[in-house]
């Protein structure tokens, strides 16, 4: 419903437009806290007499957003679009007119000519201020109506072609003479209904004798639609835009003799509101007097006391509390905070524990059933569990499993809460930045809660959970405070027993929690808290073990979300293999899992429109489900050529191969490396460089074209950072093939650091570059002897098929690489 809100700046006496000006600068330019700038009525003598006056064919335009200018009125706007200042600007420097039409709509931020009415008011430019914040404010007084037959220009500001509206006669009839009166009078009554309209209002009302500047101005100065503002402009006749006008103050009117029934009502419900509490009070003494306040509550937090099992100190703040909370009237703000703190002492399970299950054969097919292979994990939990089964009580390890993403950590913590009989807890970690959320706020503050810590082990009502941190590696540090921090109490098993809690302000004993972090990038986590943790390497799969996950796991999984469950087909091994090689790349399963579920929607179409399926999925149904194959695994048929070579890289995500090229030009046998290379890879090559200028002779390369030649070395896909010590013996090599014009061996890939002496230097992830190799089809793999045992830990039938060779110093590698 629309409201009537007069926004004035008159004053009895102000009766020229110079005046007016002055009193307005000084009025409302110079105070800071003024919040609206009003619309505002000129003198009659000031109105739209256009005598004289030769309005041009063409205008420059300027959009308003909420309101409607009508002819006589005068209107301060503040322009804040770049079209716009230019265009009024440029309408001040000459003839000071200027178009002013509505939008459409007022939400559209940069207005096109299709978003603008055709119908305005020419207006006048009576002044252009600069305002103290930088704005323009801009005061106007609309002249007479106008339409907009063409646009003519849009840049740098709107310019349009024009035609201007006559207004029609006033009528001089009765009836038109009571439709003004009528103006006059709802307008008042509305005034006077309306606190917030002042009292000169009614006199500038009275004061304005010209009709149609009356009917203009309660127009303009009515808070209702803009679109019923534009019907009214764009009326051309007197008379309708009177009984339009009229229609819309009398709904203004109801509402506004509705609002002050309303306001009438409130009154009369504070004083009974006043009433009550006067009552309350009373009914508080007697209560004391009897001693019947808040008893019930009390009593049933007493019986659940007594059958509570705490320690001592919880035992005595519960009573120290019941105790004021007896002496509380429900009604005082602190009650709710004595009694929320309460009720967490007595919903926290201090001594509750649920009863571990210590066999561990049932323990290991659990692991087993849930899980394919990850070994080195399942036998630390079976060791934990038999400790637990001799000793009777241990405190927990701090586990934390580090890996790329998709293999199976935070599922895997899941699988050992059940193996083990106990609760599962998983708290996120990622982008946390509030140091409260693991400590809690202090209770006096408002909507103060305990840590995310407690009110998990509030909710599972044991004290002895599984908690999965996950993601720990993503903990966020901002300015309130250091979440790591925090966790170093709570991942530490000589303090977690004395864990102290901001809202509960009582040691709560987290010893029998067994705490899971899970973790992508252990150099993501502080040094500190990471010294606390017991780290476990997760590797990637092998394409045997995707598969085998795959035919556990994956396959079932999507059919019963498909709906394919009670529906018989297969799919091979070859095909899976053919899926895993051609259409994923990665060392979980998460994009495996996502290819399988296209597959089963395929599936299902078929199913749901023909009522069967072929019994077995076929090599050539995936490629005309999942389209040509994303990779291919001979990567060498384009690049195998002089002064390239293929290393092995380490990521987050899992390994990867990486193609070293060198290529030699004239020069003074500089060094140039691109790739958006880390500064220990470009050291790598350095040391690469001064080592084959050292031994030119031994591998045969002319020491002349060493030191004259220009080397630069490149590292494609640019885009992604790299760096580490692994790929010296790559470059190393790349070099040596490009100064000896020598191939590298095809379907050879090596890793290894080097130093200026020659020796080959071991690196980490192995077990990752090694699948790497295989899934990009390499044969051979050249690496540091001390690696030996790296690739011993690894399955025998996840490398069949790859030669190792592992090496001392740069002589060996080069002799084994180069053709």
């Amino acid at each position: 419903m629309p409201r009537f809100k007069w926004q004035l700046c008159h004053s009895v006496g102000i009766n020229n437009l110079t005046n007016w000006l002055m009193f307005f600068e000084k009025e409302f330019l110079q105070q800071d806290d003024s919040d609206f700038l009003p619309i505002l009525p000129m003198n009659e003598a000031d109105d739209t007499t256009d005598d004289g006056v030769d309005f041009p064919e063409q205008l420059p335009v300027i959009p308003l957003r909420n309101t409607v200018l009508f002819p006589g009125v005068v209107i301060p706007i503040t322009v804040g679009r770049d079209k716009s200042i230019k265009a009024v600007t440029e309408a001040y420097k000459g003839d000071k007119l200027i178009a002013v039409v509505s939008q459409k709509d007022s939400n559209t931020e940069d207005p096109g000519p299709e978003d603008l009415e055709t119908i305005g008011t020419v207006a006048r430019i009576l002044k252009l201020i600069k305002m103290p914040d930088g704005g323009t404010t801009v005061i106007m007084q609309g002249r007479r109506r106008l339409r907009i037959d063409a646009m003519v220009a849009t840049d740098p500001y709107f310019v349009a072609r024009v035609s201007y509206l006559a207004e029609s006669e006033v009528p001089q009839d009765q009836t038109f003479a009571a439709h003004v009166s009528t103006i006059r009078e709802i307008a008042t009554q509305i005034i006077e209904l309306s606190p917030n309209i002042p009292s000169e209002a009614a006199i500038i009302l009275k004061s304005i004798e010209n009709p149609s500047f009356l009917i203009h101005f309660v127009s303009g100065n009515m808070n209702t639609d803009v679109r019923e503002k534009q019907q009214i402009l764009q009326m051309d006749d007197m008379q309708q835009r009177a009984e339009e006008l009229i229609r819309l103050l009398n709904r203004e009117l109801q509402f506004a003799q509705l609002k002050d029934q309303v306001h009438a009502k409130t009154r009369t419900e504070i004083d009974k509101q006043q009433r009550e509490y006067f009552l309350q009070q009373q009914l508080k003494s007697i209560k004391e007097e009897l001693g019947t306040d808040n008893v019930a509550e009390v009593n049933e937090m007493r019986k659940k006391a007594e059958t509570k099992q705490w320690p001592d100190h919880a035992r005595a703040a519960f009573d120290k509390g019941i105790e004021k909370l007896e002496r509380m009237h429900p009604s005082t703000p602190d009650y709710s905070v004595v009694y929320n703190h309460l009720d967490l002492l007595l919903d926290l399970p201090w001594n509750e524990t649920t009863n571990d299950n210590y066999d561990l054969k049932h323990a290991r097919q659990v692991l087993d059933a849930d899980h394919y292979g990850m070994k080195k994990i399942k036998e630390r939990i079976l060791e934990y569990l038999a400790v637990l089964k001799l000793k009777g009580d241990m405190k927990s390890p701090i586990l934390c499993f580090a890996g790329p993403p998709g293999i199976g950590k935070t599922s895997l913590g899941k699988s050992i809460a059940h193996a083990v009989g106990r609760q599962y807890v998983r708290l996120s970690l990622g982008g946390l930045h509030d140091e409260s959320e693991i400590r809690g706020h202090r209770k006096t503050y408002i909507g103060a809660m305990p840590g995310r810590i407690l009110q998990n082990i509030r909710k599972v009502k044991t004290s002895n959970p599984v908690m999965i941190l996950d993601e720990i590696d993503k903990v966020g540090k901002d300015f309130r405070g250091d979440p790591s921090s925090a966790l170093l109490e709570v991942l530490d098993p000589e303090q977690n027993n004395t864990f102290y809690d901001n809202y509960l302000e009582l040691e709560y004993d987290l010893s029998k929690v067994l705490f899971i972090a899970t973790a992508n990038s252990i150099q993501n986590i502080q040094p500190a808290l990471r010294d606390r943790l017991e780290i476990i390497d997760l590797s990637g799969y092998a394409i045997e073990e995707k598969i085998e996950i795959a035919k556990r796991h994956l396959v079932p999984k999507q059919q019963e979300a498909h709906g394919l469950k009670s529906v018989s087909f297969k799919i091979p091994d070859k095909v899976l293999e053919k899926i895993i090689e051609s259409h994923t790349r990665e060392s979980g399963v998460r994009e495996l899992d996502r290819q399988l579920a296209s597959i089963m929607r395929h599936q299902a179409k078929d199913y749901a429109t023909t009522g069967k399926l072929k019994k077995t999925v076929t090599v050539v149904d995936v490629q005309k489900i999942l389209g040509v194959p994303r990779y291919t695994a001979d990567v060498y048929k384009a690049v195998n050529q002089p002064g390239v070579a293929v290393g092995l890289a380490w990521t987050y995500m899992g390994g990867d191969i990486l193609f070293i090229e060198a290529l030699l030009s004239e020069g003074k046998g500089d060094l140039k490396l691109t790739g958006n290379l880390g500064d220990v890879m470009k050291e790598s090559a350095s040391t690469a460089l001064s080592y084959l200028r050292a031994y030119a002779r031994k591998f045969d390369i002319d020491p002349d074209m060493v030191t004259k030649k220009t080397i630069h070395v490149h590292v494609p896909e640019g885009a992604v950072p790299k760096d580490g010590p692994s790929a010296g013996i790559t470059m190393l090599t790349a070099m040596a093939s490009a100064f000896s014009g020598r191939k590298v061996k095809p379907y050879l890939a090596m890793t290894g650091e080097i130093t200026l002496r020659g020796q080959v230097l071991p690196v980490g992830g192995i077990k990752e570059k090694v699948l790497a190799a295989k899934r990009a089809g390499m044969k051979e793999i050249i690496m540091c002897w001390q690696n030996e045992k790296d690739i011993n830990e690894i399955e025998p039938d996840y490398i069949k098929g790859l030669q190792f060779h592992f090496v001392k110093s740069m002589s060996q590698v080069l002799d084994l690489a180069l053709v």
